[in-house]
């Protein structure tokens, strides 16, 4: 189930190849894939969801998290999403999860309000106080 975090961005489980140029279709401009190769047996390798995403026009990161979320991520994530310009953004993993902590962590270092990426992250059904104080951090370093 494809989930609404804000108005450009979109958090889901695992996609399939054949699902992707469904996607474009509702605006979808950027995919960012949050799984690593392998996690599960029957998950879809990010090289052929990257080719489904290429065929339909879609931009496509691989940005994998796999113990956590680093600095990197954080950076790759936010360039994503303003590489997506006006279009949108599905970032997805196994559940989402992952997908949405990684968007708070992005949208509180570019200096989003705080309580406002909880409330859309909490609307769209996450839970994103393991990474608030990371959150907090970020902002700090935005305003300096």
């Amino acid at each position: 189930m494809i989930r609404q975090l804000d108005d450009r961005t979109l958090v889901c489980g695992q996609i399939r190849p054949e699902e992707v140029a469904g996607l474009a279709e509702h605006g979808v401009t950027m995919i960012v894939n949050n799984r690593p190769d392998g996690e599960d047996d029957d998950q879809p390798r990010a090289g052929d969801i990257e080719d489904a995403a290429v065929a339909a026009g879609i931009a496509y990161r691989h940005v994998p998290i796999v113990r956590g979320i680093g600095p990197a991520d954080v950076d790759a994530m936010h360039e994503a999403m303003q590489e997506a310009g006006d279009g949108k953004v599905l970032a997805f993993c196994r559940t989402g999860t992952r997908s949405t902590l990684l968007w708070a962590l992005a949208q509180a270092a570019g200096g989003e309000p705080l309580e406002s990426i909880s409330a859309a992250a909490r609307a769209a059904g996450y839970d994103v106080s393991p990474v608030f104080p990371a959150m907090v951090e970020l902002a700090g370093r935005k305003q300096d």
